[in-house]
């Protein structure tokens, strides 16, 4: 079978995650090595790992034909850039970029040079949103927490562009309509941009989200629930686990309760699907290795990150101006 020659940019914390998660997809990808600009980082992680590490990104992009890009957002677009142009396609972590309009750019020359580009929204491959494949979605209110403990890591952008965002991609993805209208407010505790925030998204079909994400918290949470008219659906990224309860008009199957309502006698069914156990990274870096093997369309597009990104800035423009008005009360 044809394998992807592919290479990491950055050996961090995830960075070698990613170079494990490669290592094991050794079935579609080759993994030539990686490039770290911390030396004594780059010859621990080689040793760990067994991994060949590179002295430069240029010997690395000579070698390769597609680049897994691990390094800090700030760094996003200019590496992106000298991938793209060397011809190599990419796959970026979430954020795309550190700012929208480098997104913009760098979508617009991934389009140019005709590069396949994903963006590592990872929670697009979680088991529990997987398991909705089959049901249809029109949420009219949707609620989600992305609580988390303090780390340091990740504290060069705000909460929303760290934790936050996993929950507007999805949003964006479930809900099929422009935003309307954006309200926010946030707060830096421990460090210099919003450690918890909470946002209010309107958008033109009149469909409501309510999201919260802190990283200062006494407890981990990712959930995220959905309200529609026949339906409430709750899932939890943590446990990977979904639950649907359904209102019919007559029974359904044997799992279901009946309810009495001002319009009479309703029945309430429910389900709890599943989707197959995955390592989510593998499965979001094997179908970037699909995609540019057998020229198939990438899962999570870098407009897709763009839509994200800039809802996110929506959002802190939000929470500056709503901090100012505070300030000057």
């Amino acid at each position: 079978m044809q394998k992807l020659k592919i290479g990491v940019l950055g050996a961090g914390h995830l960075g070698k995650i990613h170079l494990k998660c490669l290592k094991n997809l050794s079935d579609i990808c080759e993994l030539v090595g990686f490039y770290d600009n911390n030396s004594q980082n780059a010859a621990q992680v080689a040793q760990q790992l067994g991994v060949q590490a590179f002295d430069s990104v240029e010997e690395l992009l000579a070698l390769v034909d597609a680049v897994d890009i691990v390094v800090p957002t700030t760094a996003h677009f200019e590496i992106g850039k000298r991938c793209i142009e060397a011809g190599k396609h990419i796959f970026v972590e979430k954020p795309i970029t550190a700012t929208v309009a480098e997104g913009i750019a760098l979508a617009e020359l991934a389009d140019l040079h005709r590069i396949k580009a994903q963006v590592g929204h990872v929670e697009r491959f979680n088991p529990a949103l997987l398991a909705l494949g089959g049901y249809e979605l029109q949420p009219k209110f949707i609620e989600a927490h992305r609580l988390a403990m303090f780390n340091p890591r990740g504290t060069d952008v705000s909460v929303v562009e760290d934790l936050m965002i996993h929950d507007l991609d999805i949003l964006l993805h479930l809900v099929n309509s422009p935003v309307a209208n954006v309200h926010a407010n946030g707060v830096a505790i421990v460090s210099r941009a919003a450690d918890i925030a909470n946002a209010r998204i309107e958008f033109e079909n009149g469909a409501v989200a309510n999201i919260t994400a802190s990283r200062i918290s006494m407890k981990q949470m990712r959930k995220f629930r959905l309200f529609q008219p026949d339906a409430y659906i709750s899932l939890d990224f943590l446990t990977k686990q979904t639950e649907i309860i359904r209102l019919h008009e007559q029974p359904v199957g044997e799992n279901y309760s009946e309810l009495d309502t001002f319009a009479g006698k309703k029945y309430l069914e429910m389900a709890m699907p599943e989707a197959p156990a995955n390592n989510a990274i593998e499965t979001e870096l094997r179908l970037f290795a699909e995609a540019v093997l057998f020229d198939k369309k990438v899962s999570v597009s870098l407009n897709d990150g763009l839509a994200a990104l800039q809802l996110a800035h929506q959002i802190l423009e939000k929470i500056e101006v709503s901090n100012a008005v505070f300030m000057n009360r």
